[in-house]
């Protein structure tokens, strides 16, 4: 087997590492997501209205835009074997109160919370980035990545079966409280079963935590530019929750965009204070990296990852209004959009790893605005299976896509990785607010071009982005520095 090559089948090493990532990662989207196959049953238990389902739907994605970030940071500072452990504990906690609920409001207090258990997906990142060499980066990230996403799929296949099998009013109370536990345990688990690093690697991390460290004036200015999508996103929720839904007065929203705008600026400042001696002082050119492509990418996951949260969402009902399909028959056509995950991350990996980061990623891109331009032209005149054909597709480039994009996140700064997975990361729930939110006025058709055409944005901005090559800088505790090849 070459030196390329992962041995999946081994469980030792690196790829029990991998083994043992993937499967948190696919516990905090199981968890994520135990509410969505069993939203009919929790409706009826709970006396809710279609609104407030609605509700429970935005509230379940709210908290996970500021929690990647935060989630990033403290990777970066503690490690992902402690971050993760504590997470998937931590996030265990919301599952039991939504699943004791009693009424609509403890419902979305569990609901809110639980967006914290979905920045999961960025620990993983930084602790698959610290046991991989960058020949075989890409490949191990879409691994971790697919496989992981998978969960969400899983609850879907598999928690009604469970609350049927518990049975009565309640069987969905411990279909869901099974989520939280299945994650407690497992947090366990995970914490006694690796470790941050290889034996004998060092873990780098922050010079100081609180805000993303850059290293020249103008990228300074950048990161305040692209921190502001993530308010602007939390900002039009707070207006779904106002304006669409009524679960908060305008009085409330008022206060909340209030909030939003202190807060960014309470951002500003700590940013501006943890990067004050580099805007008068740059560093050597060896420790330095470019914040531009860390924006590029942002911007690619929000085409990505935003659509296929935002696709996922109302592909079984574009299918069943399209084709007037009976709903089970549409969301199982549907399914297939999220079942290419299991393949199509890796295959985004696999790709950038042979073949280089940024073609793969043109290429890529360019296929996703395609993709999505065909679904755009879908309507009842088309054949049924060439329809599904074209959404398994166009799934393709999104998910191969978003394997690509997190092939290049961590060869951009090693002690900075768990911070720039948070930040793109965070992006992709930011397009799939923005997706939805044009969904809900406009028709299909137009949503599917708006996607295409900010595809077509992302592609634009890829000419920008530099093929990771030769080396990066890291500093020891002693002060002595190490190389990291990131080619």
């Amino acid at each position: 087997m070459s030196s390329d090559s992962l041995n999946l089948f081994s469980f030792r090493g690196k790829i029990k590492v991998l083994h043992l990532t993937w499967v948190a990662f696919f516990i905090t989207f199981f968890a994520w997501f135990n509410h969505a196959p069993l939203l009919m049953a929790i409706a009826k238990s709970l006396s809710l209205t279609p609104d407030q389902v609605k509700t429970l739907l935005i509230l379940n994605v709210a908290l996970t835009i500021p929690a990647r970030i935060v989630i990033g940071m403290l990777t970066d500072k503690y490690g992902p074997r402690l971050t993760y452990s504590l997470l998937l504990a931590i996030g265990s906690v919301p599952c039991f109160i939504f699943a004791l609920a009693d009424n609509f409001v403890q419902a979305a207090i569990g609901r809110f919370l639980l967006g914290f258990i979905g920045a999961g997906f960025v620990v993983g990142i930084r602790m698959v980035s610290e046991w991989f060499p960058a020949r075989q980066l890409g490949t191990a990230e879409g691994i971790y990545g697919g496989w992981g996403n998978f969960g969400s799929a899983a609850a879907a296949m598999s928690l009604p079966t469970i609350a049927l099998f518990f049975g009565g009013d309640d069987g969905w109370r411990y279909a869901i409280g099974l989520t939280g536990a299945i994650a407690l345990v497992y947090s366990v688990v995970y914490y006694f079963s690796v470790t941050d690093t290889p034996k004998g690697s060092t873990y780098f991390k922050p010079k100081k935590i609180g805000a993303m460290e850059v290293t020249s004036p103008g990228d300074f200015i950048l990161l305040l530019v692209m921190k502001v999508p993530m308010y602007a996103a939390l900002a039009l929720l707070t207006w779904k929750l106002s304006s669409g839904v009524a679960l908060i007065s305008n009085l409330t929203a008022n206060l909340i965009y209030a909030g939003l705008v202190l807060l960014y600026l309470l951002d500003a400042y700590k940013t501006y204070s943890i990067n004050r001696e580099v805007l008068s002082n740059s560093p050597a050119p060896v420790h330095r990296y470019k914040f531009k492509q860390v924006a590029v990418l942002n911007l690619l996951y929000f085409a990505t990852f935003g659509s296929e949260l935002a696709v996922v969402s109302m592909l079984p009902l574009f299918f069943s209004e399209t084709f007037t399909l009976d709903p089970v028959k549409a969301g199982l056509l549907a399914s297939a959009y999220a079942f290419m995950n299991l393949m199509s991350r890796p295959a985004g990996g696999l790709i950038s790893d042979r073949w280089g980061r940024k073609p793969t990623l043109l290429i890529l891109t360019a296929g996703l605005a395609l993709g999505y331009f065909t679904m755009s032209m879908i309507d009842a005149e088309w054949p049924l299976y060439l329809a599904v054909a074209a959404a398994m597709a166009c799934s393709f480039f999104v998910q191969a896509g978003e394997g690509a994009v997190f092939a290049v996140v961590p060869l951009i700064k090693r002690r900075l990785t768990g911070q720039i997975a948070g930040m793109t990361g965070a992006y992709g729930n930011v397009g799939a607010v923005f997706y939805l939110t044009v969904l809900s006025m406009v028709s299909y058709q137009v949503f599917f071009l708006v996607i295409c055409a900010t595809a077509l944005l992302g592609f634009a901005a890829l000419l920008l982005l530099e093929e990771p090559e030769g080396q990066m800088a890291e500093v020891h505790p002693d002060g002595s520095v190490s190389m990291i090849d990131v080619a």
